[in-house]
């Protein structure tokens, strides 16, 4: 697994579902369909002509077109919902030269009104917004297994285990042999916090930090913590049964993915447990296109664990059907 594969997954993929989503009558998707498209076309003719930097080339093309104008966009109504409306202009503004769509115009000009009507900010609203959570601050647990994750590694560039398989393997790696015919059994726990590289750590970290707080803020850091612990030990293990029985060859095997799909396994079968709770139906239909897209990267990258991946979808889904809500009430958001 490289960046430039990884990249070239993300440039194709993405514009894909952009697609999917915006192919709907009315001008108001046109710009989105269209920077999408034009995605697509840039990333396919960096691999007509040179493959080896397709995914630089069309994740660069992602990154401007695609992922800039939607976290902008973003942005600029948060600023303006808080009465910040010279702040949410300027954004706006600079985005009609990546995004100049119908409604990035029709955005800037609402924006422009407000600021007529209330002046360039307006405190009563500010107000209002200070207290909104920020991701990490109400997620202990998720914070708490960043930190381990990334002093894991740092112990591991400490020991020289990037460039020495052997090392890799002392600290903790998960090896069918050393756990079946030494009973090493720890291993399927230290397994989880290795990494064979930083792009490793930084891709498994990332998804946790985005898919991991908002469950956590619903069931808690104990609950949430015991089904990312839960999860993993039943991605290791899982994958030395199915060794086991000669489903998968035996491999040496780190990182967190098992437990971060152990994450979406448990958002899933929260949500199909509490499916009359707010938004859980698009909630899970948000978890279905992950867990799709997760296994067609899979497919795509022969280095990918996938039996890792799926013991912990499915661990995490049979824990999630045994979470509950913690019981102080949380507002819709």
């Amino acid at each position: 697994m490289d960046l430039n594969h990884i990249l070239l997954f993300v440039a194709l993929i993405s514009p894909l579902l952009v697609l999917a989503r915006a192919w709907k009558p009315g001008g108001v998707f046109r710009g989105w369909r269209v920077a999408a498209i034009i995605v697509l076309v840039i990333t396919g003719v960096g691999w007509w002509l040179r493959p080896a930097m397709a995914g630089y080339v069309g994740g660069g093309a992602w990154f401007l077109l695609l992922f800039v104008p939607a976290v902008g966009l973003r942005k600029a109504s948060q600023l303006a919902a808080q009465g910040r409306y010279a702040a949410a202009i300027r954004i706006a503004t600079a985005l009609q030269y990546l995004h100049p769509s119908a409604q990035s115009r029709e955005q800037l000009q609402f924006f422009r009104t407000l600021e007529a009507r209330h002046g360039s900010t307006r405190e009563v609203q500010r107000v209002a917004y200070q207290d909104e959570p920020q991701r990490l601050r109400n997620a202990p647990a998720v914070f708490g297994l960043i930190i381990l994750n990334v002093a894991v590694f740092c112990l591991e560039l400490w020991r020289g285990a990037l460039a020495n398989p052997l090392t890799l393997h002392r600290l903790g790696a998960l090896d069918f042999s050393a756990v079946i015919g030494k009973g090493e059994f720890w291993r399927l726990f230290t397994a989880l916090f290795l990494h064979y590289n930083l792009l490793h750590l930084a891709f498994n970290l990332f998804a946790l930090y985005v898919l991991g707080p908002p469950l956590e803020r619903i069931i808690g850091p104990f609950r949430f913590a015991a089904a990312y612990l839960i999860s993993g030990i039943g991605s290791t293990g899982g994958v030395i049964a199915l060794t086991l029985v000669k489903i998968v060859q035996p491999a040496e095997l780190v990182g967190a993915s098992g437990s971060v799909m152990g994450i979406v396994g448990a958002w899933a079968g929260f949500l199909v447990r509490h499916r009359h709770m707010w938004q859980a139906k698009q909630r899970l239909l948000n978890i279905l296109m992950i867990i799709v897209i997760q296994f067609a990267f899979d497919l795509s990258t022969p280095q990918v664990s996938t039996s890792a991946h799926l013991c912990g979808l499915v661990t995490g889904f049979v824990v999630g059907l045994y979470l509950s809500p913690r019981r102080r009430p949380l507002s819709p958001s």
